[in-house]
């Protein structure tokens, strides 16, 4: 006492308390829970991403990338932008994820922004570019994000592919909708490994709100 969700100290790995609020990858529905409900949730993360980007205590040079609290820089605030895909406004994630993609990557020898610990950078941007992320990694699931190319094709150990299209891409046109997979819309968030790995094609439909 008193507590300052702000500090960065040794109760937390390479973080605060702001980022390690949201660290509960496996439990999604009961964190969601929690703090009060679906609505509730939204307004938490909202609050992450426009409190102030300043942190007090000890010095971590990981922490960077700043939108908020919310740290891109370092791994444990990675999964945060996809939790939007749970709440009611799916599209505010979308918009983070294409944000962070163009401010925090670039083609030029320093242009990924934080440490790329075992390839973790590298695999966010891969998989965002993609359209999806592993919110919960030992779960199978894969949250859907808003892809940033127009088609990309994974050839998969099993000689099967599995391809991704984005229909109306544009650099205003950020925002996905109505996804299918294999021509059926999907009604959930996600898609699973199993789905993946037996090929096919995921389709989005991008619009610019």
């Amino acid at each position: 006492t008193p507590f300052d969700p702000y500090q960065v100290n040794f109760h937390y790995t390479e973080a605060n308390a702001w980022q390690y609020r949201f660290f509960a990858p496996h439990a999604i529905p009961e964190l969601m829970e929690l703090m009060g409900g679906k609505k509730e949730f939204e307004t938490e993360l909202d609050k992450l991403f426009n409190a102030p980007t300043q942190t007090t205590g000890r010095e971590q040079a990981d922490i960077t990338g700043l939108i908020g609290q919310y740290a891109h820089g370092n791994e444990p605030s990675h999964h945060i932008v996809y939790l939007y895909a749970f709440s009611d406004t799916p599209k505010v994630g979308q918009q983070y994820i294409h944000k962070i993609i163009h401010d925090f990557h670039n083609n030029t020898p320093d242009g990924m922004i934080g440490n790329d610990d075992c390839g973790q950078m590298s695999a966010w941007y891969i998989l965002s570019t993609l359209g999806f992320y592993p919110v919960n990694p030992a779960n199978g699931e894969f949250v859907l994000g808003a892809p940033q190319v127009q088609k990309a094709v994974l050839h998969l150990q099993n000689d099967k592919t599995f391809s991704i299209r984005a229909k109306n891409i544009s650099d205003q046109n950020i925002y996905q909708e109505n996804p299918k997979l294999n021509q059926t819309m999907l009604t959930r968030p996600f898609i699973t490994f199993p789905e993946i790995k037996a090929g096919g094609t995921l389709d989005f439909i991008m619009s610019k709100n």
